[in-house]
């Protein structure tokens, strides 16, 4: 009985295979958007794919071109084609305004979007463009069931943006550009005052600080240890238990030390 399965099976696969062969090779675009269609509705998407893509010139402007169009675009995102998705999505969207489909449409194409963007140590273009593609399906459709999911994925880019802010700044800390790595660890607590990274960049800040004013010049060390001791009062402010204390209060017995020199 099994065998006799495994050989049906091998059959229907045969078939199947010399149908598409020959549509791929028929000039009746008809035939073709018909095994096009039954590829996809048996998630055969790359093959389908090759189909659409030989017929979707022949079918604009046609009454089927908007099923064509909406088949294509979901096969792109099913095989994880996303640049091609979105693509594929924003045309949907532009062509067909009033289709019933518009709205899952315009909410995958941000999607795909949303799907290239790169871990936060990496060039954060494609991060950037989801961002404001989720912002704008959210914005033109405050009452949609994908809602909850867009809002998800916009929080999850923004914050990949903000430690990748974060990295910047603490990496003029790493490389010794202790002045950078101060404006910048200052400019990122600004702009994100909720930020989980606010204890680690202060530290930074106090780091920064701490080590510009103990290797200044005599003229500029005193202004300099006392904006780090600032530093390391902010620090405190923000949290008395850090997981840095032990190295904050190192440092500020070190500046206290070297302060003296300029008592009167």
């Amino acid at each position: 009985m099994k065998k006799i399965i495994s050989l049906l099976l091998i059959v229907l696969v045969l078939s199947s295979c010399s149908e598409y062969q020959k549509a791929l090779k028929n000039e009746d675009v008809a035939v073709k958007f018909e095994m096009a269609t039954k590829l996809y509705e048996a998630g055969s998407y790359p093959k389908a794919i090759r189909l659409f893509e030989q017929i979707a010139p022949a079918y604009r402007g046609k009454p089927q071109a908007e099923k064509l169009f909406y088949m294509y675009s979901q096969a792109y995102y099913k095989t994880r084609e996303y640049y091609l998705a979105a693509h594929q999505f924003e045309s949907f969207v532009a062509g067909y305004p009033k289709s019933e489909k518009v709205e899952e449409a315009s909410y995958l194409g941000a999607k795909s979007y949303s799907m290239l963007a790169p871990i936060y140590s990496l060039d954060q273009a494609d991060t950037f463009t989801a961002i404001e593609k989720l912002q704008s399906f959210i914005d033109s459709y405050p009452n949609s069931t994908y809602l909850p999911e867009a809002n998800k994925a916009l929080k999850e880019l923004n914050e990949k943006i903000e430690k990748k802010v974060f990295e910047i700044a603490k990496g003029y800390n790493t490389i010794m550009d202790y002045k950078s790595a101060m404006v910048t660890l200052d400019n990122f607590v600004a702009d994100y005052p909720g930020t989980p990274y606010k204890e680690d960049a202060l530290y930074y800040k106090l780091d920064s600080a701490y080590r510009l004013g103990i290797n200044s010049i005599p003229q500029k060390m005193e202004e300099r240890l006392n904006v780090a001791k600032i530093a390391y009062t902010n620090l405190m402010k923000f949290k008395a238990d850090t997981k840095y204390k032990k190295q904050a209060d190192d440092m500020l017995a070190r500046i206290e030390k070297d302060l003296k020199n300029f008592t009167k």
